[in-house]
């Protein structure tokens, strides 16, 4: 398997071995040893719950410097919709366009635009009637890795369309180099600016063995410091912006299923919630749902660790702000196609699968690696304390039939089980 670039890293010399983010991490990535949390980069699904829970801010996100846009002759912004959500008693989405247009950007696709695309798009695509139903939305790149390591026998329901982000960055350059024909590719810098680490992984790793199409991904928190001391309230800005309420929508739970006119959908937020409906999918108990919208951030996008507003706040000023906004502004839009999907918008390569249940190529090997793993488990005293450094016991058992720790490394096991008779 090749090397997975992660966006969530350990900052060790703030760590203080606490069991906080062990008890947090719901693919039991992290375990703790000689007092530092240690990150398995197999496991990880750069979900960001460890940053969002650590006390000592001990996990941080990785991400593009704007300063990584210097070599770049013409600099596009691809703001996600939650940008707009972040900024106090704002009543027109232009003046967001224009601050980025301030702080040194040539060009602007805003991502609620490309959202709009997309909701069009996966309208027409559900039409299909050989679809593995319900499909399940692919924007939220957590929820690929999730699917992809926990729950590989889904990964045909994964909707095989690009996310908005990268619609945008496609569209963004070809009207670009419209407009300038005097640039070349190479000459655009698309960077976009992210709520959350997992999208900065799903960039670096370039999905699909594709060439990149993103150059740079930025920090919201970042960029948002950088605009709120240049955006000028008072000055009427040009209206610029593209973005309809359907587009806006997107940054909240729920905002992408409701703008496909099918009401047999289910949307849910939260990486807990959403490990329980992909076991229910799994198990086929959701047989009547035609679409899952599933995001690892509480309340959708808003929630993201790199973003700097509260979630629910941020999601109270998009709906102020939606008020102001026609339905949607793409049914015209040039980038639209008039029938189909665009076939260069459709992912052909399959959701890869790693399962991390599995223990060898080996069906037989990876049973009988499983049965010593529940030999191992029965051992233990099952009160999953944490203070072998492993979340659970039988997280602990596995590590121990894997050769990583040896049994004593369980404080408990050997003590003598005493009766209330004793």
């Amino acid at each position: 398997m090749d090397k997975y670039l992660h966006s969530v890293t350990l900052v060790a010399d703030k760590c203080h071995g606490c069991t906080h983010c062990l008890n947090y991490c719901p693919t039991e990535a992290i375990r703790i040893k000689d007092g530092k949390a240690t990150i398995n980069s197999d496991r990880c699904i750069d979900c960001g719950q460890c940053i969002r829970v650590c006390r000592n801010k001990a996990k941080k996100s990785i991400y593009d410097p704007f300063e990584a846009l210097k070599k770049y002759k013409f600099k596009v912004a691809l703001p996600a919709p939650t940008l707009y959500g972040q900024f106090d008693n704002l009543d027109d989405v232009d003046y967001v366009v224009q601050g980025l247009y301030d702080i040194g950007f040539d060009y602007v696709y805003e991502v609620s635009r490309a959202a709009e695309i997309v909701t069009e798009y996966t309208r027409r695509f559900l039409k299909q009637s050989n679809l593995p139903r319900p499909v399940i939305s692919s924007a939220c790149p957590v929820i690929l890795r999730l699917i992809s390591l926990r729950f590989p026998s889904l990964s045909s329901h994964v909707m095989p369309l690009m996310s908005p982000m990268e619609v945008a960055a496609i569209n963004a350059k070809e009207l670009v180099i419209q407009e300038h024909p005097d640039l070349t590719a190479d000459d655009i810098g698309i960077a976009f600016i992210s709520p959350c680490p997992a999208k900065v992984s799903y960039v670096k790793n370039h999905p699909e063995n594709r060439q990149p199409i993103i150059d740079c991904v930025l920090s919201m928190k970042e960029i948002y410091f950088m605009m709120i001391s240049k955006m000028k309230r008072g000055e009427q800005p040009q209206n610029t912006s593209s973005s309809g309420v359907v587009g806006l929508s997107w940054a909240t739970s729920g905002g992408e299923s409701t703008a496909i006119f099918n009401d047999k959908y289910l949307a849910a937020d939260g990486i807990e919630n959403v490990i329980k409906v992909l076991d229910q999918i799994e198990n086929n108990a959701l047989p009547t749902l035609e679409f899952v919208e599933l995001n690892s951030c509480p309340g959708g996008c808003v929630g993201g660790v790199m973003t700097v507003a509260n979630p629910f706040i941020a999601r109270a000023r998009l709906q102020g702000l939606r008020r102001y906004l026609p339905v949607t502004r793409t049914s015209k839009a040039k980038e639209l196609t008039k029938d189909g999907v665009p076939e260069n918008l459709i992912i052909h390569t399959p959701l890869g699968q790693r399962s991390i249940g599995s223990f060898s190529n080996d069906t037989n090997l990876s049973i009988a690696v499983m049965a010593q793993i529940e030999e191992v488990s029965k051992l233990l005293p099952q009160i999953d304390c944490g203070a072998c450094g492993a979340p659970t016991c039988h997280a602990f058992a596995e590590d121990v039939v894997c050769k990583n720790v040896s049994m004593d490394e369980c404080p408990l096991h050997k003590l003598p089980k005493f009766s209330r008779e004793d």
